[in-house]
């Protein structure tokens, strides 16, 4: 019995002996080797063969990550209150460093993000805030990509997601937009009657310079009438209108 269990038991300590050396690593995966606790070096991807009890391997993915940073409470520079939300793409491009030089480069990324956010976006006002948010967002990334740099962690991109204003300050800016619109309607308008005068002034140096042109004028505009109406229409008749007649007629006479 002993001599049929004992070629079990050294095929199956030889099978935890390569599962435990032979490890393999996908094309976006690094491991960080450490030899009797002190870092080694960096391998992969592929196959890598460990010396089980003396070489220890922590895999980590190169790939980017994506952080969404919660809500956070903020009060601009001009004391408005308001709930800012962010997201976070960054990537570890030296595994090493992110193994060693931080505990957990994830958690350490999304607190700096957090107090990061609240520390640039306090210091804008919040028209700012609404209007330059790629100003806001570049200067998040920079700020992040700096103090990330000695964890091997790259911030490649910051964007601010929402700002969520607080409800009379979302009245006030559209009792501010809707006056903006009136004001801008009333300058089109102004300007359109501006325009209308300016042209009626060239209509009316040109009619007086030249009165036929005024007798046309008025007989155009006795035949639109009776074109679009059907009843009788009593209409003055200027003197001046018939005076070339009365002037043609008197020659005849004569």
């Amino acid at each position: 019995m002993e001599l049929f269990l004992s070629p079990i038991i050294i095929i199956i300590i030889a099978a935890m002996f390569l599962y435990s050396a032979i490890k393999i690593l996908k094309e976006y995966e690094r491991g960080v080797i450490f030899m009797l606790g002190r870092f080694w070096r960096v391998k992969g991807p592929g196959l890598i063969i460990l010396i089980p009890g003396i070489q220890k391997m922590v895999k980590i993915s190169l790939r980017t990550l994506v952080l969404d940073v919660p809500t956070q409470d903020i009060i601009t520079k001009d004391n408005v209150s308001v709930k800012v939300s962010a997201v976070v793409y960054f990537r570890v491009i030296e595994a090493q460093k992110a193994i060693i030089e931080v505990e957990d480069y994830f958690y350490a990324t999304s607190q700096l993000s957090q107090t990061t956010l609240r520390s640039v976006l306090g210091q804008a006002d919040l028209d700012e805030l609404l209007s330059a948010r790629d100003k806001l967002n570049q200067d998040l990334q920079r700020i992040l990509d700096r103090h990330t740099e000695p964890w091997g962690v790259k911030v490649s991109n910051v964007e601010i997601k929402n700002v969520d204003l607080p409800q009379e300050m979302q009245r006030a800016m559209a009792k501010q937009a809707e006056a903006e619109r009136e004001r801008r309607a009333k300058v089109i308008h102004a300007e359109g009657e501006f325009q209308a005068s300016q042209r009626l002034s060239d209509a009316a140096a040109i009619m007086s310079a030249n009165p036929t042109t005024l007798q046309l004028r008025y007989l155009q505009t006795l035949t639109e009438i009776a074109t679009e109406k059907n009843s009788t229409i009593i209409f003055p008749l200027p003197i001046d209108l018939l005076a070339p007649f009365m002037s043609r007629k008197d020659a005849v006479k004569e």
